[in-house]
């Protein structure tokens, strides 16, 4: 999916890609694969982010070590390239928190569609981090979610899709798409008593920020 991905950010200008190995697939990651995400990185303009990786122990539990040393080793790869990651964490946030406080030095990114606490995305924020607001945020059952986006510094906040996956109200229960990030922009302007415009500018800087300033 990397190489596909590549593909497409090679095919269209206005996308872009990010490799990596999703902790779904930790299993099966070889050595031969550091370096296939290392050739695939290094010297490519289109190529912003290393991601999705991180942990989740939502299905499985029983990998936990092998989920770990994956993450570490594609940490320490967007160290050396200078790239920012994008984390997937589910179900794993203490684990996450002592990988990236004592493997994460000089790595900064994004925890994708933040699902953690309050006093989590704070040490985040102390620490550099974004946080990525997907469709959950428009859903009834958002939980602590909302509270987090009132609360939170717009600075350190990213918008996202997830797709094909968790499209936002009113398209929950389609395929979701990346058109469909005005939806969350939308409720994070309700949520802050910010004009949309306001959101999309600053979001849009953010991601600037994150992904285009090396």
């Amino acid at each position: 999916s990397s190489h596909k991905a590549v593909q497409l950010a090679a095919q269209y200008d206005a996308i872009y890609a990010a490799v990596g190995v999703h902790p779904e697939e930790a299993d099966g990651m070889t050595c031969d694969d550091d370096y296939v995400l290392s050739e695939l990185a290094v010297d490519n303009a289109k190529v912003l982010a290393i991601g999705e990786i991180g942990l989740d122990y939502h299905f499985r539990t029983d990998n936990k070590d092998v989920q770990k040393k994956v993450f570490i080793k594609q940490l320490d790869l967007a160290r050396q390239l200078h790239l920012p990651v994008s984390i997937h964490a589910r179900d794993a946030h203490a684990d996450l928190m002592q990988v990236l406080k004592t493997e994460g030095r000089g790595v900064r990114g994004v925890i994708h569609c933040y699902s953690g606490s309050w006093e989590m995305a704070e040490e985040l924020f102390n620490m550099g981090w974004y946080i990525g607001a997907d469709g959950p945020l428009t859903f009834k059952n958002a939980a602590k979610l909302p509270e987090i986006i009132r609360k939170m510094p717009m600075e350190k906040l990213l918008l996202e899709t997830d797709c094909p996956y968790l499209a936002p109200v009113p398209q929950r229960g389609k395929r979701n798409e990346p058109a469909f990030v005005k939806y969350t922009a939308q409720k994070v302007a309700e949520i802050r008593n910010m004009q949309f415009a306001q959101v999309a500018e600053i979001t849009t800087i953010n991601a600037k920020n994150l992904f285009f300033d090396k």
